[in-house]
Formats: structure tokens, C-alpha cells, sequence
């Protein structure tokens, strides 16, 4: 398939700039591949579409401020650097910003108590920092460090809250995973009161799930590596909720892209797992767990819309985007949410 196949052209205002007051109260456009219908709802109307024995599955990741700015100590040119996967001890893998001034053995200044030197390179120009520092490196993150909300949203973040979810427990991501920001406290404590049941998953965010499509065709693109685990306890809510007739629902692509890796790793079964994936879907994907996802609106040509676009198919998916466009909904990362049952 070509890259050009999932375009479509959005007009710039309808990208949303700031969550909105209340996390449940987005526009919830509802898909039913069964019936080929699309209904456009609130979202705490989910619950109507819930049913006892369902499973929610969540993305547990929380986002660290890993976007750090430095110098490099030889020349004093100015750094910013992303941290995307932590490695092993204190060496991570980090996008940088010049390029140019990252090269291996540069030494970059961060604050009195932290450093870096550059160690090495991977996959599409990334590279490897291996930090130095006093104290504890959590803590020094916390402070000097930015929440890195992506670049198409140009107003400062007031809350850095609002860009983790509800739920966020485990450190270690470089965006959020955004169609769990819709979901409060109260929200899940009704949905589990209706019989539905919980289960978390963790993946951290890297660049392996915003890195753009270059290639003309979607076969060729490669994506990056992302860490994901999947605990006994949710593994063994699945095989329940599948013996027992309930669907299991993905709560965002990265909850996706984990089940689905899951199973690719265990011949088709969901088992309790750790490790790294890179698994791209798209169109002519073949399903193994997930029944239903809840997703927000992704960028055009992204690999995101590719995955949901394999979970229904192409064309009614890029007809509902432009329903959601006629409709004026708010798209990426603070924007509405789809659930596609």
C-alpha cells in the first residue's frame, strides 16, 4: 500500500492546542463495523457501549519531562536532547537536536549535576548518551526537565497532569498515551460497577510510535523499538474474559500494539511477557486479541491511523475521519476519541 493512501487534509484549527476542562467530556465518535454506522456521542457515554464481562485494557505508562536542554562543554552549543528508551544503568537512547553536535565522545553540560557524553549511534540517527551525574537522577530529571508534548501544539502545557493519564504509574515514556486522557476516577469506578473488568498493560512511548512514514510504500517503513509488558494477572483476565464470551478492548494503540506483540511472541496466546517489539500494523493485519479499541484521531500518513485503519479497513476509516472533520472535532493528542466496536 502506499503512504498516500491514509492522507487527508486538516484544517489547522481543528488540532487541539489544550485538553479540555473536563477529561470525559470530549466527542466520542462511535464506530459499529457490524452494522457500518457512526454515532457521535460525549464520552462519557461509553459506558453505554461497555457490556458485563468486558475487559478494559490500559496503558500504564507515565510520561517522564525528558526533554533536557544543555550545552556541549567544548564549544558551548546549544543541546536539547529527548530521552526515549533507558538502556541499561545510566545510558539511554536519546533523539538530540543539532545532530550535528551530538557526535560520539561529545560531552554535554545539562546543570552542575548533570552530564553526558555520547557513546554511540542507532537506528535513524539516534544516539546513545551515557549520563554522569550527582544525586539522583529521577529527581534531577523532574526538575530541569520539560514534559515533552508534541510539536504541533504550540500553547504551554498549564498542567503537566493533563498529559499523563489517571492511571499512569510506571516511568518511562516520551508522549502519552492519549485516549487514556479522557478517562477520570469516577469514570472507571462506574465502568467497573457495570461489570466491567480493568487489566494494565505497560509500553513505553518512544519515538517507535511517532516517528513519521517516509517510505512511498508502508511495507518498507521500520518501526523502532518500544520496551512493553504484559503481567500474569492481565494475561490471565484476557484468556477469561475470551473463555467467558467478553470482549477485550484496547485502550489506545499503544494497548494495541502490546496485546497483539503478546501474542505474536506466544504463538497466538496471551501470556505474561516482557521484552521489546516493533510491530507495525496496517492493512491486512491479521487479528489476534483485540475485539474493540478506544483511540483518539491520528496524523495523516502516521502509522497510527494505519493500525486502526487495519482494524475496520481503509476507506471507512478515512470516511469517519472526514465526518469528524465536517463535524469540527478536535484532533491528536488532546483531542476527541473513537471507539470502534
Amino acid at each position: 500500500m502506499n503512504r498516500s493512501d491514509f492522507y487527508y487534509d486538516l484544517p489547522e484549527e481543528l488540532i487541539a492546542q489544550h485538553p479540555l476542562k473536563k477529561r470525559d467530556e470530549s466527542r466520542l465518535m462511535v464506530i459499529n463495523r457490524k452494522k457500518n454506522t457512526i454515532e457521535d456521542r460525549r464520552f462519557f457515554d461509553v459506558t453505554e457501549y461497555l457490556r458485563p464481562g468486558d475487559l478494559l485494557v490500559m496503558n500504564n505508562t507515565k510520561v517522564i519531562p525528558g526533554r533536557i536542554y544543555g550545552h556541549r562543554e567544548d564549544t558551548g552549543g546549544k543541546v536539547e536532547i529527548l530521552l526515549l528508551r533507558h538502556l541499561s544503568d545510566k545510558d539511554w537512547e536519546i533523539m538530540v537536536k543539532p545532530g550535528k553536535r551530538a557526535k560520539v565522545g561529545a560531552r554535554i553540560v545539562f546543570s552542575p549535576e548533570l552530564k553526558g557524553v555520547i557513546t554511540g549511534t542507532t537506528q535513524g540517527g539516534l544516539r546513545v548518551i551515557s549520563f554522569e551525574y550527582t544525586g539522583i537522577f529521577k529527581e534531577i530529571v523532574n526538575e530541569i526537565g520539560l514534559m515533552p508534548v508534541p510539536p504541533y501544539i504550540h500553547e504551554t502545557l498549564a498542567d503537566n497532569n493533563r498529559y499523563q493519564t489517571v492511571y499512569a504509574k510506571r516511568e518511562g515514556s516520551s508522549a502519552a498515551p492519549t485516549a487514556g486522557l479522557h478517562f477520570t476516577p469516577d469514570l472507571l469506578e462506574k465502568i467497573e460497577k457495570m461489570g466491567v473488568s480493568i487489566a494494565e498493560v505497560t509500553l513505553h512511548v518512544g519515538i517507535g510510535t511517532f516517528r513519521p512514514v517516509k517510505c512511498d510504500v508502508i511495507e518498507e517503513h521500520h518501526m523502532h523499538e518500544e520496551y512493553f509488558e504484559v503481567p500474569e494477572e492481565t494475561a490471565k483476565a484476557i484468556k477469561r474474559t475470551k473463555k467467558n464470551g467478553g470482549r477485550v478492548i484496547a485502550v489506545g494503540t499503544t494497548s494495541v500494539r502490546t496485546l497483539e506483540s503478546d501474542a505474536q511472541f506466544n504463538e497466538g496466546s496471551v501470556e505474561a511477557y516482557s521484552g521489546v517489539t516493533d510491530i507495525f500494523i496496517y492493512p491486512g493485519y491479521e487479528w489476534k486479541v483485540v475485539d474493540a479499541m478506544i483511540t483518539n484521531f491520528h496524523l495523516p500518513e502516521s502509522t497510527l491511523l494505519m493500525l486502526v485503519s487495519a482494524f475496520y479497513n481503509r476507506e471507512a476509516i478515512m470516511k469517519a475521519y472526514q465526518t469528524a472533520i465536517d463535524l469540527k472535532y478536535r484532533f491528536f493528542s488532546f483531542g476527541d476519541a473513537m471507539f470502534i466496536e
